[in-house]
């Protein structure tokens, strides 16, 4: 029964709880660094795209720098960013529209047409010092932001190891309904930084593998955790070789052409990187191990209940030793009223099951 708690070594799990009361205890810890700058959802599947740096995602950076202004209050500074932003737009449109693939222009122009009228309304927001309005107009902005930056990804950019040709992989995203006890939460799972993980973790929604099971493991402000199957197996079985399988820890470093297998940060030598899948948000979800091994993933996983503010540059202790492999984008009412009482009705792929592969 021992592997049937996996995710952290007692001692790290301690650890994590030490570091959460010292945060909110003690008041010194305000003076301590922040954490990943970037925290929502969709910023971060914005910036893990394998795509280059184009005025597209300067225009993105722009409207996401935004944030201290606004929470400051500082309009005039805001109405002077987004003037800028409108100016790069139309100064740059045919030079944004030349980085499309041909076959994805026309795709683009419209677009950046939906762009310029979301600009235009971000623009009247802040004229009026409307900050929910601004909030609106600068979300619709973005996920046009998003949307075009997607038409940039080409071919899948790496090859996958042949170590794993026996595993799923998934070479795209795919979103993902959790109907749970409580509600229903929706994520997006991302293959091009975490293939296998995110294939293992699709090939089972589409086998129905996680209906009717229950979140086994369920710590306050920590992780809820769920893919035990009911039966002694803790992880799923082939029913072709009757054996488990096994996936391996899979983490992309920022600067690298493909993730590393089976190292954590500490193997490599990079105690402080950041991934660019990183546990930065509340729903980031999580591929789970056991304390003996890194590469005996299965099918546990693991939804990330901590806020950036509990996990400080130097002090996350989940980044570079646990997957990463995706983030809940709606339904974030739903996993704060989660307990280890409830647990998973139905998982459905949405969108993105054509980017499952069964195997190499």
């Amino acid at each position: 029964m021992a592997l049937k708690q996996r995710l952290l070594a007692p001692g790290l799990a301690l650890l994590l709880a030490l570091v959460v009361n010292l945060l909110a205890v003690h008041p010194a810890a305000a003076g301590l660094p922040p954490g990943n700058a970037v925290s929502d959802p969709s910023a971060l599947l914005r910036n893990a795209l394998p795509i280059p740096e184009t005025d597209l995602q300067d225009l993105q950076h722009r409207l996401e720098g935004t944030s201290d202004d606004l929470r400051a209050k500082r309009w005039s500074s805001l109405s002077n960013a987004v003037r800028r932003g409108q100016s790069l737009l139309t100064s740059r449109r045919a030079r944004l529209i030349s980085n499309f693939p041909s076959e994805q222009q026309a795709t683009a122009e419209s677009l950046l047409d939906q762009l310029e009228l979301d600009w235009r309304t971000l623009a009247e927001a802040t004229e009026a010092r409307d900050r929910d309005a601004f909030l609106t107009s600068r979300r619709a902005a973005l996920s046009t932001i998003g949307s075009a930056e997607s038409l940039l990804v080409g071919p899948f950019p790496f090859e996958i190891p042949e170590t794993f040709v026996a595993l799923p992989r998934l070479l795209g995203r795919a979103t993902i309904e959790l109907a749970t006890t409580k509600g229903t939460l929706t994520a997006v799972v991302d293959g091009y930084n975490a293939p296998l993980t995110a294939g293992a973790f699709v090939d089972l929604v589409q086998r129905g593998f996680y209906d009717g099971l229950p979140f086994g493991r369920a710590e306050d402000f920590y992780v809820l955790q769920t893919g035990d199957p009911i039966g002694p197996a803790d992880g799923y079985i082939d029913p072709t070789s009757q054996q488990q399988r096994r996936v391996p820890l899979e983490i992309m470093v920022p600067g690298e052409d493909q993730p590393f297998y089976n190292q954590t940060f500490e193997d490599l030598g990079i105690f402080k990187a950041t991934p660019v899948l990183p546990f930065a948000t509340k729903g980031t979800l999580g591929w789970a191990h056991s304390d003996e091994a890194l590469d005996d993933g299965s099918s546990q996983f693991f939804l990330f209940l901590f806020t950036a503010e509990l996990t400080p540059a130097g002090l996350n202790l989940i980044d570079g030793r646990y997957a990463a492999f995706g983030y809940v984008v709606d339904g974030f009412e739903v996993l704060e009223e989660l307990t280890g009482s409830d647990g998973i009705v139905k998982a459905t792929v949405l969108e993105g099951a054509e980017n499952l592969r069964p195997h190499g």
